[in-house]
């Protein structure tokens, strides 16, 4: 299970919360088993219930728990703790030991949730409009959404002018926006996440509205000064990245003139802290 790849996609089921994780590489969905079970059992500590089952699953020579794996999954109290984690196969063998009215609707829930993705391949419009749900769930208005979907339709013209232009490594890729962002903010986007309190969440989806701007006024000049002019290789393709964040930049400048205060900020869209590794460890074994 590479953790890099994974994806924490959080579903709902009754109104519950399910913490969900798609696995890019494997292409399969893990869930939380304590979500499951809480569901399926309707016990009022999900966490001692399923502590105990796992116990009697075990005794029993239960293959299932042992493909469990543990995953840092944000509990209720917006911390990250180590959660065990199913795919859908081995969820339906915990159920099976569930005596609940509730097992054969969230069977359901889970035969649906295993055949969303390859929905999508055949019809991917299934996919944009779960992306456009999500962000509604987080609370992101319609204005905001409809201008992110537009920015990832400008990037993804900008990469491909990129390509034209002889650019055709992720690295590259990478190198290139972090010169479009030092430019204009004075850190590298990891620096710029690091910044707002990010790790794996979207910078662009933790930025305010000037911040958005000034993001997309540097990728736009960077596409049209890069289709113009033709640079070839990443060299002269990082001279062009660095016009474009200047042009934000000295946009930038004006503005903070203006408001007199900083446009590059701290705030983000979490609704949680993250905690230390060492902390998070003291607090697992706690």
């Amino acid at each position: 299970m590479n953790k890099e790849k994974m994806q924490l996609v959080n579903k709902l089921f009754n109104n519950e919360t399910i913490r969900t994780v798609w696995d890019k590489e494997q292409e399969k969905y893990y869930v939380s088993v304590v979500d499951i079970v809480g569901v399926v059992s309707e016990s009022k500590d999900k966490q001692a219930y399923w502590r105990k089952l796992k116990q009697r699953l075990k005794d029993e020579g239960n293959e299932t728990v042992t493909n469990c794996h543990a995953l840092k999954l944000k509990a209720p109290d917006g911390k990250y703790r180590m959660t065990d984690v199913c795919d859908i196969e081995g969820m339906f063998r915990i159920i099976e030991s569930i005596p609940s009215k509730n097992a054969e609707p969230i069977k359901r829930w889970l035969a649906h949730l295993g055949s969303e993705r390859i929905d999508e391949v055949f019809d991917p419009s299934i996919a944009m409009q779960r992306a456009i749900d999500l962000y509604r769930e987080k609370g992101y208005d319609e204005a905001w959404i409809t201008r992110r979907i537009k920015a990832l339709q400008d990037r993804k013209k900008l990469t491909d002018v990129w390509k034209e232009n002889g650019i055709v490594e992720e690295k590259e890729y990478a190198i290139l926006t972090n010169e479009i962002y030092k430019t204009w903010s004075g850190m590298t986007a990891k620096e710029y996440k690091e910044y707002k309190g990010l790790r794996q969440e979207s910078l662009r989806d933790n930025m305010d509205s000037l911040e958005i701007s000034l993001s997309d006024i540097s990728e736009e000049v960077t596409k049209r000064l890069a289709q113009k002019n033709r640079p070839l290789g990443l060299k002269e393709n990082i001279k062009v990245a660095r016009q474009g964040g200047q042009v934000a930049k000295n946009t930038r400048t004006e503005i903070e003139n203006i408001l007199e205060e900083s446009v590059v900020t701290k705030n983000n869209k979490l609704n949680y802290e993250y905690m230390d590794e060492k902390l998070l460890e003291e607090n697992i074994e706690k």
